[in-house]
Protein backbone atom coordinates (compact mmCIF):
# COMPACT_ATOMS: atom_id res chain seq x y z
CA UNK A 1 0.00 0.00 0.00
CA UNK A 2 2.65 2.58 0.87
CA UNK A 3 4.40 1.41 -2.57
CA UNK A 4 1.42 2.29 -4.69
CA UNK A 5 1.22 5.83 -2.14
CA UNK A 6 4.57 6.55 -3.29
CA UNK A 7 4.22 6.06 -7.27
CA UNK A 8 1.02 8.66 -7.13
CA UNK A 9 3.05 11.06 -4.58
CA UNK A 10 5.71 10.81 -7.58
CA UNK A 11 3.25 11.70 -9.66
CA UNK A 12 2.03 14.83 -8.56
CA UNK A 13 6.02 16.06 -8.10
CA UNK A 14 6.63 15.42 -12.12
CA UNK A 15 2.91 16.83 -12.96
CA UNK A 16 4.25 20.29 -10.98
CA UNK A 17 7.35 20.07 -12.29
CA UNK A 18 6.18 20.30 -15.62
CA UNK A 19 3.72 23.19 -15.07
CA UNK A 20 6.48 25.13 -13.77
CA UNK A 21 7.59 27.20 -16.93
CA UNK A 22 10.43 28.41 -15.49
CA UNK A 23 11.75 25.03 -15.45
CA UNK A 24 10.13 23.78 -18.30
CA UNK A 25 11.57 20.63 -20.04
CA UNK A 26 11.82 20.53 -24.05
CA UNK A 27 14.73 18.52 -24.58
CA UNK A 28 16.27 15.29 -23.05
CA UNK A 29 19.39 17.74 -22.15
CA UNK A 30 16.93 20.15 -20.06
CA UNK A 31 17.15 19.78 -15.90
CA UNK A 32 14.99 16.97 -14.41
CA UNK A 33 14.42 15.14 -18.22
CA UNK A 34 15.56 12.18 -16.55
CA UNK A 35 13.17 12.41 -14.24
CA UNK A 36 10.46 12.87 -16.49
CA UNK A 37 11.22 10.17 -19.22
CA UNK A 38 9.65 6.23 -17.96
CA UNK A 39 7.21 8.00 -15.41
CA UNK A 40 3.29 8.22 -15.48
CA UNK A 41 1.89 11.56 -14.86
CA UNK A 42 -1.80 12.89 -14.63
CA UNK A 43 -2.49 15.17 -17.65
CA UNK A 44 -5.28 17.25 -17.98
CA UNK A 45 -7.12 16.62 -20.96
CA UNK A 46 -7.44 19.67 -22.10
CA UNK A 47 -4.03 19.92 -22.51
CA UNK A 48 -3.63 17.19 -24.89
CA UNK A 49 -4.23 17.53 -28.80
CA UNK A 50 -4.67 14.26 -31.12
CA UNK A 51 -2.07 13.40 -33.15
CA UNK A 52 -2.35 14.17 -36.73
CA UNK A 53 0.16 11.60 -37.79
CA UNK A 54 -2.45 8.73 -36.21
CA UNK A 55 -2.72 5.88 -38.65
CA UNK A 56 -6.32 4.77 -37.39
CA UNK A 57 -9.16 6.98 -38.83
CA UNK A 58 -12.52 4.96 -37.97
CA UNK A 59 -13.50 4.80 -34.35
CA UNK A 60 -16.31 2.75 -33.69
CA UNK A 61 -18.68 5.27 -31.19
CA UNK A 62 -20.29 2.42 -29.43
CA UNK A 63 -17.23 0.78 -28.46
CA UNK A 64 -15.78 4.07 -26.97
CA UNK A 65 -19.02 4.57 -25.49
CA UNK A 66 -18.49 0.91 -23.69
CA UNK A 67 -14.80 1.71 -22.87
CA UNK A 68 -15.92 4.90 -21.34
CA UNK A 69 -18.25 3.32 -18.96
CA UNK A 70 -15.38 0.72 -18.19
CA UNK A 71 -13.06 3.71 -17.21
CA UNK A 72 -15.52 4.89 -14.76
CA UNK A 73 -15.86 1.50 -13.15
CA UNK A 74 -12.42 0.68 -13.31
CA UNK A 75 -10.68 3.43 -14.24
CA UNK A 76 -7.68 3.81 -16.37
CA UNK A 77 -5.82 0.88 -16.43
CA UNK A 78 -3.47 1.67 -19.09
CA UNK A 79 -1.86 5.12 -19.52
CA UNK A 80 -2.00 6.90 -22.91
CA UNK A 81 1.39 8.16 -24.13
CA UNK A 82 2.05 11.55 -25.35
CA UNK A 83 4.69 13.72 -26.27
CA UNK A 84 5.55 17.31 -25.26
CA UNK A 85 5.23 20.01 -27.46
CA UNK A 86 5.73 23.15 -25.30
CA UNK A 87 4.60 23.88 -21.75
CA UNK A 88 1.35 22.27 -20.52
CA UNK A 89 0.90 21.46 -24.03
CA UNK A 90 1.14 17.42 -25.50
CA UNK A 91 -0.07 14.98 -28.52
CA UNK A 92 -1.00 11.87 -28.38
CA UNK A 93 1.10 9.25 -29.18
CA UNK A 94 -0.90 6.40 -29.07
CA UNK A 95 -3.95 5.47 -26.45
CA UNK A 96 -6.84 7.59 -28.53
CA UNK A 97 -9.53 5.45 -27.98
CA UNK A 98 -8.66 5.62 -24.10
CA UNK A 99 -8.27 9.41 -24.95
CA UNK A 100 -11.57 9.57 -26.34
CA UNK A 101 -13.33 7.76 -23.94
CA UNK A 102 -12.11 9.69 -21.07
CA UNK A 103 -13.45 12.37 -22.37
CA UNK A 104 -16.70 11.11 -22.92
CA UNK A 105 -16.73 9.69 -19.57
CA UNK A 106 -16.39 13.63 -18.50
CA UNK A 107 -13.03 12.94 -17.11
CA UNK A 108 -10.77 15.94 -16.19
CA UNK A 109 -6.77 14.68 -16.81
CA UNK A 110 -5.95 10.91 -17.75
CA UNK A 111 -2.57 8.97 -16.48
CA UNK A 112 0.14 9.19 -19.43
CA UNK A 113 3.62 8.55 -20.47
CA UNK A 114 5.68 11.63 -21.60
CA UNK A 115 7.98 11.47 -24.23
CA UNK A 116 10.25 14.04 -25.73
CA UNK A 117 10.23 13.53 -29.39
CA UNK A 118 10.85 14.92 -32.50
CA UNK A 119 8.02 14.96 -35.28
CA UNK A 120 9.88 11.55 -37.17
CA UNK A 121 10.06 9.96 -34.04
CA UNK A 122 6.22 10.34 -32.71
CA UNK A 123 4.78 9.63 -36.72
CA UNK A 124 7.09 5.50 -36.10
CA UNK A 125 5.89 5.85 -32.69
CA UNK A 126 2.00 6.04 -33.41
CA UNK A 127 2.31 3.45 -36.44
CA UNK A 128 4.50 1.01 -34.84
CA UNK A 129 2.18 1.39 -31.64
CA UNK A 130 -1.02 1.07 -33.43
CA UNK A 131 0.11 -1.84 -36.21
CA UNK A 132 0.75 -4.16 -33.07
CA UNK A 133 -3.19 -3.21 -32.18
CA UNK A 134 -5.64 -6.06 -32.64
CA UNK A 135 -8.20 -4.13 -34.12
CA UNK A 136 -7.01 -2.50 -37.21
CA UNK A 137 -8.66 -3.41 -40.52
CA UNK A 138 -6.19 -4.74 -42.93
CA UNK A 139 -6.35 -2.03 -45.05
CA UNK A 140 -5.63 0.58 -41.70
CA UNK A 141 -2.26 -1.69 -41.23
CA UNK A 142 -1.59 -1.75 -44.94
CA UNK A 143 -1.54 1.88 -45.15
CA UNK A 144 0.60 2.27 -41.46
CA UNK A 145 3.13 0.22 -43.54
CA UNK A 146 3.14 2.53 -46.13
CA UNK A 147 3.53 5.84 -44.20
CA UNK A 148 6.57 3.86 -42.61
CA UNK A 149 8.05 3.36 -45.92
CA UNK A 150 7.13 7.23 -47.51
CA UNK A 151 7.02 9.28 -44.22
CA UNK A 152 9.81 7.30 -42.20
CA UNK A 153 12.33 5.94 -44.54
CA UNK A 154 11.82 2.44 -43.24
CA UNK A 155 12.36 -0.52 -46.22
CA UNK A 156 10.62 -3.42 -45.55
CA UNK A 157 13.70 -5.32 -44.06
CA UNK A 158 14.04 -2.75 -41.17
CA UNK A 159 9.74 -2.47 -40.78
CA UNK A 160 9.98 -6.28 -40.49
CA UNK A 161 12.17 -5.93 -37.31
CA UNK A 162 10.49 -3.23 -35.91
CA UNK A 163 7.32 -4.92 -35.98
CA UNK A 164 8.10 -8.23 -35.55
CA UNK A 165 6.59 -9.64 -38.44
CA UNK A 166 7.55 -11.30 -42.00
CA UNK A 167 8.42 -9.42 -44.58
CA UNK A 168 6.39 -12.01 -46.70
CA UNK A 169 3.33 -10.93 -44.49
CA UNK A 170 4.39 -6.49 -45.00
CA UNK A 171 4.19 -7.28 -48.43
CA UNK A 172 0.81 -8.91 -48.53
CA UNK A 173 -0.50 -5.99 -46.75
CA UNK A 174 0.91 -3.48 -48.84
CA UNK A 175 -0.84 -5.22 -51.81
CA UNK A 176 -3.85 -4.42 -50.30
CA UNK A 177 -3.03 -1.17 -51.40
CA UNK A 178 -2.95 -1.66 -55.13
CA UNK A 179 -6.94 -2.69 -54.68
CA UNK A 180 -9.66 -0.23 -56.19
CA UNK A 181 -10.74 1.97 -53.06
CA UNK A 182 -14.85 0.18 -53.41
CA UNK A 183 -12.85 -3.32 -52.31
CA UNK A 184 -10.50 -2.09 -50.18
CA UNK A 185 -13.32 -0.54 -48.36
CA UNK A 186 -15.62 -3.54 -48.54
CA UNK A 187 -12.27 -5.03 -46.36
CA UNK A 188 -12.69 -2.02 -44.23
CA UNK A 189 -16.42 -2.52 -43.43
CA UNK A 190 -15.85 -6.36 -42.86
CA UNK A 191 -18.17 -7.46 -46.37
CA UNK A 192 -14.87 -9.51 -47.81
CA UNK A 193 -11.85 -10.44 -45.21
CA UNK A 194 -8.06 -10.16 -46.44
CA UNK A 195 -7.43 -13.42 -48.09
CA UNK A 196 -10.74 -12.62 -50.25
CA UNK A 197 -8.41 -9.32 -51.19
CA UNK A 198 -5.44 -11.38 -51.94
CA UNK A 199 -7.26 -13.60 -54.53
CA UNK A 200 -8.84 -10.44 -55.92
CA UNK A 201 -5.54 -8.24 -56.19
CA UNK A 202 -4.73 -11.37 -59.08
CA UNK A 203 -6.60 -8.39 -61.75
CA UNK A 204 -5.06 -5.38 -62.37
CA UNK A 205 -8.11 -3.79 -64.35
CA UNK A 206 -10.13 -2.16 -61.32
CA UNK A 207 -13.49 -3.28 -62.87
CA UNK A 208 -12.44 -6.46 -62.87
CA UNK A 209 -11.71 -6.24 -59.32
CA UNK A 210 -15.06 -4.89 -58.26
CA UNK A 211 -16.97 -7.57 -60.00
CA UNK A 212 -15.48 -9.96 -58.88
CA UNK A 213 -15.65 -8.09 -55.44
CA UNK A 214 -19.51 -7.68 -56.27
CA UNK A 215 -19.82 -11.95 -57.21
CA UNK A 216 -18.25 -12.79 -53.73
CA UNK A 217 -20.56 -10.07 -51.80
CA UNK A 218 -23.76 -11.72 -53.89
CA UNK A 219 -23.06 -15.43 -53.79
CA UNK A 220 -21.02 -15.09 -50.46
CA UNK A 221 -17.85 -17.00 -51.84
CA UNK A 222 -15.69 -18.41 -49.53
CA UNK A 223 -11.89 -17.46 -49.85
CA UNK A 224 -11.19 -21.17 -51.66
CA UNK A 225 -14.57 -20.66 -53.73
CA UNK A 226 -12.98 -16.86 -54.71
CA UNK A 227 -9.68 -18.39 -55.86
CA UNK A 228 -10.91 -20.81 -58.08
CA UNK A 229 -13.27 -18.04 -59.39
CA UNK A 230 -10.13 -16.31 -60.25
CA UNK A 231 -8.57 -18.98 -62.16
CA UNK A 232 -11.99 -20.15 -63.93
CA UNK A 233 -11.76 -16.09 -64.95
CA UNK A 234 -8.30 -16.05 -65.96
CA UNK A 235 -8.49 -19.22 -67.69
CA UNK A 236 -11.59 -18.06 -70.50
CA UNK A 237 -14.69 -19.50 -70.99
CA UNK A 238 -13.11 -22.13 -73.58
CA UNK A 239 -10.93 -23.65 -71.24
CA UNK A 240 -11.22 -27.00 -70.36
CA UNK A 241 -11.71 -28.25 -67.06
CA UNK A 242 -8.44 -29.70 -65.02
CA UNK A 243 -7.97 -32.63 -64.67
CA UNK A 244 -8.09 -33.87 -60.62
CA UNK A 245 -4.64 -35.44 -60.25
CA UNK A 246 -4.86 -38.98 -59.44
CA UNK A 247 -3.72 -39.65 -55.09
CA UNK A 248 -0.54 -41.93 -54.59
CA UNK A 249 -2.36 -44.59 -53.13
CA UNK A 250 -4.89 -44.91 -55.71
CA UNK A 251 -1.60 -45.24 -58.39
CA UNK A 252 0.09 -47.74 -56.07
CA UNK A 253 -3.26 -50.06 -56.26
CA UNK A 254 -3.33 -49.99 -60.14
CA UNK A 255 0.37 -51.27 -60.04
CA UNK A 256 -0.82 -54.20 -57.29
CA UNK A 257 -3.50 -54.90 -59.78
CA UNK A 258 -1.20 -55.15 -62.36
CA UNK A 259 1.20 -57.34 -61.06
CA UNK A 260 -1.65 -59.62 -59.56
CA UNK A 261 -3.60 -60.00 -62.55
CA UNK A 262 -0.44 -59.54 -64.91
CA UNK A 263 -2.65 -57.43 -67.24
CA UNK A 264 -2.91 -53.91 -67.66
CA UNK A 265 -5.20 -52.12 -65.10
CA UNK A 266 -6.87 -48.20 -65.03
CA UNK A 267 -8.67 -46.93 -62.15
CA UNK A 268 -10.73 -43.47 -62.64
CA UNK A 269 -10.95 -41.86 -59.36
CA UNK A 270 -12.61 -38.98 -58.16
CA UNK A 271 -14.14 -37.90 -54.82
CA UNK A 272 -14.09 -41.43 -53.38
CA UNK A 273 -15.94 -42.79 -56.41
CA UNK A 274 -14.44 -44.26 -59.83
CA UNK A 275 -14.19 -47.41 -61.43
CA UNK A 276 -11.66 -50.24 -62.24
CA UNK A 277 -10.86 -51.49 -66.16
CA UNK A 278 -9.11 -54.33 -66.98
CA UNK A 279 -7.24 -54.92 -70.33
CA UNK A 280 -7.06 -58.24 -72.17
CA UNK A 281 -6.07 -59.17 -75.56
CA UNK A 282 -6.86 -62.41 -75.96
CA UNK A 283 -9.53 -65.07 -74.50
CA UNK A 284 -6.10 -66.68 -73.04
CA UNK A 285 -5.67 -63.21 -70.75
CA UNK A 286 -9.44 -63.28 -70.00
CA UNK A 287 -9.10 -66.72 -68.54
CA UNK A 288 -5.89 -65.91 -66.73
CA UNK A 289 -7.73 -63.40 -65.55
CA UNK A 290 -10.36 -64.65 -64.14
CA UNK A 291 -8.81 -67.77 -62.54
CA UNK A 292 -6.70 -64.48 -60.53
CA UNK A 293 -9.80 -62.91 -59.56
CA UNK A 294 -12.59 -66.03 -59.33
CA UNK A 295 -10.19 -68.66 -58.43
CA UNK A 296 -11.34 -71.17 -61.23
Amino acid sequence: MAKATKKQALGRGLSALLNDPKNDINTVSDKNADQLVGNVIELDLNCISVNPHQPRTNFDQTAIEELASSIKELGIIQPITVRKLKFNSYELVSGERRFRASKFAGLSSIPAYVRIANDQESLEMALVENIQRQDLDPIEIAQSYQRLIEEVNLTQEEMSKRVGKKRSTISNYLRLLNLDPLVQMGIRDGFISMGHGKAIINFEDPQQQIDLYNTIVSKKLSVRETEREVQKIKAGPNAKPAKADTPQEIKDLSKAFESQLNSKVKITYASGKGKIEIGFTSEEELNQIKKSILGE
